[in-house]
């Protein structure tokens, strides 16, 4: 009996990479890409874009690919918060409108991937000081409506903050909040808004691939599923602690960052770095952190659905902070990492920065 076609948006992308992993045993997989070539032999791509009719194909090639799909999972996203936000409100909508069209005339179910952060909608002041963040949220959250009242089978996947492999710690591209935890580690961060105990919710790559893959080969068509570490999220003051003991393999302790309120960030801080006397470099800096980490950490914690029936494993906090150790040791030696060899093999404590053989996040 042959293999079930699937359709997978977003194959180049860090999510896509991880799901091709695991999805490839049990599907033929098809994967759409507009600029990015997937260069994965164990995939069949085909040149499209999501923003013309038809996926911008030709009415035999679409109509060929309509009878040839069994399910779909629309993982392609307009990421980058920098862009115009019309341009990503265009992307994600009209994108997801796409796939269901092409969902439709397939008969296949959607696995449409959104964000936890829907549930972290910006205040008023947020929203009109990073509106490609604003922007980003809104369209995902109207995004998961186009699905909910589509005539299709859908499923709405919601993970947290992707980061790289559990095991390895690689990830296929680097990803902003990467790029925070690393200045970090640099001791290139003196303040950072939040506090001490605000959640961090990450979530490695393979982990949320796993609950995609179960959930699809189990057959479940609804449902709305939560890909977070929930309770066991790590503390923001337990992330720039994990970043400052690795920091020492390399050198002294760098000083920790001030955490700062999200209140006075807002009304005072971020006015005075906007102000003309401070460095352009240090203000896009600062900016960038500040609306990645006042997005994605919470008070409260997340549900999360990994564990539940056909939805993955569910994660401990021990094994959430070695995976972060794994991240940082496989950020440190890419474009962008330390420049420097590790002066000893170990940080304190034991939690060691090399690459185990064996997965040990399921709790």
């Amino acid at each position: 009996m042959s293999q079930p076609t699937l359709l997978l948006t977003g194959g180049a992308g860090v999510l896509g990479r991880a799901l091709i992993d695991e999805l490839s045993p049990d599907f033929r997989i098809t994967c759409l890409r507009h600029r990015t070539p997937v260069n994965d032999p164990r995939v069949h791509e085909i040149p499209a874009d999501l923003m013309e009719p038809q996926l911008g194909l030709p009415d035999p090639d679409f109509e060929q690919l309509a009878a040839d799909v069994d399910v779909v999972v629309h993982s392609a996203a307009a990421t980058n918060w920098k862009a115009a936000p019309e341009s990503i409100r265009r992307a994600n909508l009209d994108g997801t409108a796409a796939m269901l069209d092409l969902c439709a005339r397939a008969d296949a179910p959607m696995y449409h991937m959104s964000t936890a952060f829907v549930a972290n909608p910006l205040a008023p002041e947020e929203q009109d000081r990073f509106p490609g963040a604003a922007a980003y949220l809104a369209s995902k959250t109207a995004a998961e409506q186009l699905v909910r009242d589509a005539p299709v089978p859908g499923v709405i996947l919601r993970p947290s903050v992707v980061m790289g492999d559990s095991v390895t710690g690689r990830i296929a591209g680097m990803q902003g909040l990467t790029r925070a935890l690393g200045a970090i580690v640099k001791g290139q961060v003196p303040v950072l808004p939040g506090a001490p105990d605000a959640r961090i919710d990450m979530v490695p790559q393979d982990v949320v691939a796993r609950a995609v893959g179960d959930l699809v080969r189990g057959g479940v068509t609804d449902g709305e599923y939560w890909l977070t570490a929930g309770t066991h999220s790590l503390l923001q003051s337990e992330v720039v602690d994990a970043c400052l003991e690795f920091a020492e393999l390399y050198g002294p302790r760098p000083h920790p960052p001030r955490l700062i309120p999200v209140e006075s960030v807002h009304r005072l801080l971020l006015p005075l770095i906007e102000g003309p006397t401070f460095p352009e470099s240090l203000r896009r800096r600062f900016h960038t952190y500040a609306e990645l980490l006042l997005v994605f950490q919470r008070a409260l914690p997340f549900e999360s659905s990994l564990g539940s029936p056909h939805c993955g494993t569910s994660l401990s906090k021990d094994a959430l902070g070695r995976a972060l150790v794994r991240n940082l040791a496989a950020w440190s030696t890419g474009p962008g990492g330390m420049r420097t060899r590790p002066r000893r093999p170990q940080p304190a404590g034991g939690a060691v920065p090399r690459l185990p053989e064996t997965r040990e996040l399921a709790s």
